[in-house]
């Protein structure tokens, strides 16, 4: 793909099972089958160059527990990946590297301690580090930040935490309207211009509604540099090779 517009097929795990859920609620959940790695391999065979693997079960719990099928895609070298879920500490993000992924993604602890994370972006670099903003947006029409799963809401908003780590050192940005996460409801394409103004530089994944390959084609033209292909994919709206053949002819 000669676009700079990176698709990051989803690949959502809890108890072993490739999943989404609905706004983030665990009970709202939609089973797609037993085999991450086929799934994953398929996406691979497809154009994808990168994947975005989620354990759910450590984002709510803690204790990533997917370095097997993390390794294997590793060994593979198919792909690169983008994981998170759970990760809590320095050695969590350390350990993560060390089987494999090309960057941890970084989501409670970037609300809850963002000190931490700051440390980590340092230590490990930018390139390896995406911290996962994920907002919803309140009656008064301010982005906050819920934590845990999107089970608790932090103290800062997104513009206050957005523009600090833009200031220092953050490259890579993941945000996802709640709200729209797996409802097919399209991309949220006034956050993404919201983050564009108050975090000018960073690179901001898309994440959440995409139904269509114009959705894709949406998010590129609103200044993403990626977004997040979950729901849309499983559900066989349109496969990953045509979005990126559209990427390709929008060149």
């Amino acid at each position: 793909m000669s676009t700079g517009f990176i698709l990051y097929p989803a690949i959502d795990v809890r108890d072993g099972r490739v999943v989404r859920l609905a706004q983030g609620d665990y009970a709202r959940e939609t089973r797609y089958g037993s085999d991450p790695l086929g799934v994953a391999r398929g996406y691979a065979d497809e154009g994808a160059r990168w994947l975005h693997l989620v354990d759910l079960d450590a984002a709510r719990s803690g204790g990533y527990t997917l370095l097997p099928l993390l390794q294997a895609l590793a060994a593979e070298g198919r792909l690169k990946v983008q994981t998170g879920g759970g990760v809590r500490s320095r050695d969590d993000v350390a350990r993560l590297l060390d089987a494999g992924a090309s960057r941890v993604v970084v989501g409670s602890m970037a609300v809850r301690e963002p000190e931490q994370v700051l440390g980590w972006i340092a230590e490990f670099g930018p390139q390896r580090i995406t911290v996962a903003l994920d907002a919803r947006r309140d009656e008064a029409g301010i982005w906050r930040l819920p934590v845990h799963g999107w089970t608790e809401t932090g103290a800062q908003t997104l513009d206050e935490l957005a523009g600090r780590y833009r200031k220092e050192g953050l490259r890579h940005l993941l945000s996802t309207d709640i709200s729209r996460d797996g409802m097919l409801t399209g991309p949220s394409l006034p956050l993404y211009d919201h983050l564009r103004q108050i975090a000018p530089g960073l690179e901001v994944q898309a994440s959440g509604g995409v139904a269509a390959v114009e959705d894709v084609l949406a998010a590129r033209r609103a200044g993403c540099a990626g977004i997040v292909l979950g729901r849309a994919l499983l559900d066989g709206r349109f496969r990953l090779s045509e979005a990126v053949a559209a990427l390709e002819a929008a060149c």
